[in-house]
C-alpha cells in the first residue's frame, strides 16, 4: 500500500501557498488589460525582458473578463479571478477577493477588466520599483520595473485615442510603452491574446486572437507583424 507522508499531503492540499523568499525572476514588465463595448471582445498585451510571458501573464474569457498577472506573479489569479467574474463579482470585487486570500498579496501585481468593462488594478508594496499603474473609461495599464510612470500614462493615452480594434488599441498601448523606456532592463517577449464569443477558429471557442512573441531582439515589432498577418487571413 503507498504511504503519503502526512507533511506531503498538506503541501499538495495548499497549492496556492507562496515562497516566503520567491526564487524564481518577478515577471516585470508592462501590460494593458481592455474591453470594447462594440463587439465585446476583452483583451490582454504584454511585454518583458521575461522568457515567453504570454505563458504567465494573460488570461480572459469572452463575456466574462481578462486578467493580467504579474510581478512575483501568482498564475491561480488568472483561472480563479475568470471564475470569481462568471460568478457575477465586478472587476474590483473580484480583485479584493484575489489580493484578501494571497498571503504573499505584497509582491503580486495584477490588472482587470470585466465584460462590463469595469477596471480594477493593484499593485503590491513589495513590488521592484518604478511600480504602479494607470486606468481609464475601459482599460488599466500596469507595470513593475519600468523608466517610471510616464510608461503607463503612454500607454492609457495611446489606447484612448487609437482607432480600430481592440487588438489595434492594445498594441499601440505596447508600443507607446516602450516608446517611454518600458522595461528598464530591456525586452524579450510580447504577447496579445483577445477574445470574442464564436471568433475563434471555426467558430468553436472564444479565442479571436492569441499570438506570443516568446524570445526576440524587438518582441513589441516582431507581434505587430504576426498581428497584420492574423488580419489577412483571418479578419471578416
Amino acid at each position: 500500500m503507498l504511504v503519503i507522508p502526512l507533511t506531503l499531503l498538506l503541501h499538495l492540499s495548499e497549492p496556492n501557498q507562496p515562497t516566503e523568499n520567491p526564487t524564481l525572476p518577478p515577471v516585470a514588465t508592462f501590460s494593458i488589460v481592455g474591453y470594447d463595448p462594440e463587439t465585446g471582445q476583452l483583451g490582454i498585451a504584454v511585454q518583458s525582458k521575461f522568457f515567453a510571458v504570454g505563458s504567465v501573464v494573460p488570461w480572459a474569457e469572452a463575456g466574462v473578463g481578462a486578467i493580467a498577472t504579474q510581478s512575483w506573479a501568482n498564475t491561480t489569479y488568472g483561472p480563479n479571478g475568470l471564475k470569481l467574474l462568471k460568478s457575477g463579482l465586478s472587476a474590483e470585487q473580484t480583485l479584493e477577493r484575489l489580493v484578501a486570500d494571497d498571503p504573499g498579496r505584497a509582491t503580486r501585481q495584477v490588472g482587470i477588466v470585466d465584460a462590463k468593462g469595469n477596471v480594477a488594478n493593484y499593485t503590491g508594496d513589495a513590488c521592484n520599483e518604478w511600480a504602479g499603474a494607470v486606468s481609464g473609461k475601459h482599460y488599466t495599464a500596469q507595470g513593475n520595473i519600468l523608466a517610471g510612470e510616464a510608461v503607463v500614462k503612454a500607454m492609457g493615452k495611446a489606447f484612448e485615442e487609437t482607432e480600430g480594434e481592440l487588438a489595434d488599441k492594445l498594441m499601440a498601448a505596447l508600443f507607446a510603452g516602450q516608446e517611454k523606456g518600458g522595461d528598464t532592463r530591456g525586452q524579450q517577449s510580447a504577447a496579445l491574446l483577445v477574445v470574442q464569443a464564436g471568433r475563434g477558429y471555426g467558430g468553436f471557442n472564444d479565442r479571436y486572437i492569441d499570438l506570443r512573441i516568446d524570445d526576440a531582439e524587438k518582441p513589441i515589432k516582431a507581434l505587430q507583424r504576426l498581428l497584420e498577418i492574423h488580419k489577412t487571413l483571418f479578419a471578416r
